[in-house]
């Protein structure tokens, strides 16, 4: 096998023992802090940031225009709602600014 495969099956492993460990460690306690349940809540937002932001920055006015139309719409509006409004906003402000 190539390098290359390898490094896609670590990566893939790597991936499902993070996944399951987390599960296997959460499912020794019988109930969860409401403190601790508030964090993993908040986990998801945070990976997505961490995406999101460096493209902003980086990438050019067309980005950084587009995630201040989603953070505005975010105000009012369900995730969802937000996804399409972010996703029609890239695709018009690429268009037109370039």
């Amino acid at each position: 096998m190539s390098i290359n495969t390898w490094i896609i099956l670590a990566g893939g492993l790597a991936t499902y023992l993070t996944r399951i460990g987390g599960h296997l460690v959460l499912s020794r306690f019988s109930s969860i802090h409401p403190r601790v349940e508030a964090a993993l809540n908040a986990v998801p937002a945070a990976v997505l940031t961490t995406l999101v932001a460096p493209a902003a920055v980086f990438s050019g006015p067309a980005e950084a225009a587009t995630v201040i139309v989603a953070a505005l719409a975010a105000l009012y509006l369900p995730g969802m709602a937000v996804f399409a409004i972010g996703w029609a906003a890239i695709l018009a402000f690429r268009a037109l600014i370039g």
